[in-house]
C-alpha cells in the first residue's frame, strides 16, 4: 500500500480554509474543495480551538531582511560595527547585539539571522485569567451555572465598573476554553457552553417550519400595536411550546420589555388543555403586566377566543413559516434546551422544577438589558403597578 504524503498547507490554503470557516462553510465542503479529508481539515482548525491566528507582521523598529544582508556584507568587507551602523542609520549598540545572539562575525549569515529573529519573536501574551486566579475562579463558577462568556464578561462590568483587573471580554474567555496551552480555563467546561462544540464555529440560523395552521379568527401580528412592537412598555407576551418525546411538551411564555420568562407544564397537546394552563399561569400576574399574547400557527391555540374571554388578553398570531417573528421567545426556547433537552420526556417535570429552570435564566445577567437581569427588570415592572 502506497505511504500517504503528508503535504503541509500553504499560506493561501490557509486563507482560504479560515475565510470559508468564518462564514459558515461545513468542514466537510472545505475539505472537498481543497482535496482534503475531513479530519484533516478538522485538525488544522483545532489547534486553535477554531478560532483565526492573528497575521503575524514584523515590528516596524526590527531590522528587516534587507539590513541584515547589508551588515552581512560589511563584515565580509571588514567594516567596523559604526561604520555598518551609520550605513543604515542604526545604533552601534542593536548591531553589534545582532551579531552577537548570531554566532559572531564568523558564523553570522543574514536569511538565518532573520529566521531566528522572527522566531524568537513568539511571545504569546499571558492571559489574564492565569495572572488574576480570583478573577479565573469568579468566571468558572458562572459557567458551572451555565452563564454564557458574553454574560460573564457584561456581568463583571458591572459589578466591577473601572477596574479592568477584574474585568474579562467574552472573546477572551472562549479562547482559554479553547485554547489550552493557555492554561487558563480546565477543558470539562466546554460542557457547560450552550453549543457544547469544542471549537468556535460561525453564528448559523435556520427557520423553523411550524405549518400553517388552521386557526378561525386568528389576529396578524401585523395587527399588532406600535407600543408592543418597540417593546416600550411591559405586559406583552410572547408563547410557545417546546416539545420532548412521547408528545410531551412545555408552554413557555417570555416578557418581550423584560426578557421575564415563565414555563408552565403541559399534560397534553390539545387547545383544549394548552388554553387552560395559560389561563391559569396568567392569573399570577398583574393585568397589567399581561396585556397581549403572540403566537405562532400551531394549532394548539385555536381555542385562543376562550382565552382571550376569560383572560381579556389579546392574542396575535405570526405569518406563516415566520417563527422569527417572537424573536425573544425563540431565542429562550434555544437556552431552555440546556435544561430542558430535545427527546427527553417533559412530562417528568414537575411545575416547581420548571419554576426552578425559569429563574436560572431570569437570573442571568443579559446583553439586551445592559446585563441586568430580567428578574431584576421584571421585578420593577412589578413594583410600579403598586
Amino acid at each position: 500500500m502506497p505511504r500517504r504524503i503528508n503535504r503541509k498547507y500553504t499560506d493561501e490554503e490557509r486563507s482560504k480554509i479560515w475565510d470559508r470557516y468564518k462564514v459558515g462553510d461545513s468542514v466537510k465542503s472545505i475539505a472537498r474543495s481543497h482535496h482534503r479529508t475531513s479530519s484533516s481539515i478538522h485538525g488544522y482548525l483545532s489547534r486553535t480551538g477554531g478560532i483565526r491566528p492573528p497575521v503575524r507582521k514584523r515590528p516596524d523598529q526590527s531590522l528587516s531582511l534587507g539590513e541584515r544582508e547589508e551588515i552581512s556584507r560589511g563584515i565580509v568587507a571588514g567594516l567596523p560595527i559604526r561604520t555598518i551602523a551609520k550605513d543604515l542609520g542604526r545604533a552601534p549598540s542593536t548591531i553589534s547585539r545582532e551579531i552577537n545572539r548570531n554566532g559572531g562575525a564568523d558564523a553570522y549569515r543574514a536569511t538565518l539571522a532573520d529566521k531566528n529573529a522572527w522566531a524568537r519573536a513568539l511571545r504569546p501574551k499571558v492571559c489574564r485569567l492565569v495572572l488574576n486566579r480570583p478573577l479565573c475562579q469568579q468566571v468558572e463558577t458562572k459557567l458551572r451555572i451555565k452563564w454564557s462568556p458574553q454574560q460573564i464578561a457584561g456581568w463583571l462590568k458591572r459589578e466591577y465598573p473601572g477596574d479592568e483587573w477584574n474585568q474579562v471580554s467574552h472573546e477572551t474567555i472562549y479562547r482559554s476554553l479553547f485554547i489550552q496551552a493557555r492554561g487558563a480555563l480546565k477543558k470539562e467546561l466546554q460542557e457547560y457552553l450552550r453549543s457544547k462544540r469544542h471549537i468556535r464555529r460561525a453564528r448559523t440560523s435556520t427557520l423553523k417550519d411550524d405549518g400553517l395552521g388552521g386557526i378561525a379568527g386568528a389576529i396578524s401580528i401585523s395587527e399588532r400595536p406600535a407600543a408592543v412592537e418597540d417593546r416600550a412598555v411591559p405586559g406583552h407576551w410572547e408563547g410557545d411550546l417546546i416539545e420532548g418525546s412521547n408528545k410531551t411538551c412545555v408552554a413557555t411564555l417570555v416578557e418581550r420589555h423584560t426578557r421575564y420568562v415563565m414555563l408552565a407544564k403541559i399534560d397534553k397537546k390539545d387547545s383544549e388543555t394548552v388554553v387552560n394552563a395559560l389561563i391559569k399561569q396568567s392569573r399570577q400576574l398583574p393585568s397589567e403586566l399581561y396585556q397581549s399574547l403572540t403566537w405562532d400557527r400551531g394549532t394548539e391555540m385555536s381555542k385562543h377566543h376562550r382565552f382571550t374571554l376569560e383572560t381579556d388578553i389579546k392574542v396575535y398570531f405570526c405569518d406563516p413559516k415566520s417563527p422569527w417573528q417572537r424573536g425573544s421567545n425563540e431565542n429562550t426556547n434555544r437556552l431552555l434546551r440546556e435544561y430542558l433537552p430535545k427527546y427527553t420526556d417533559l412530562s417528568i417535570y414537575s411545575q416547581s422544577e420548571l419554576d426552578w429552570v425559569a429563574r436560572q435564566l431570569n437570573e442571568r445577567p443579559r446583553k439586551t438589558l445592559e446585563y441586568e437581569t430580567p428578574a431584576a427588570r421584571f421585578n420593577a415592572c412589578v413594583a410600579s403597578t403598586g
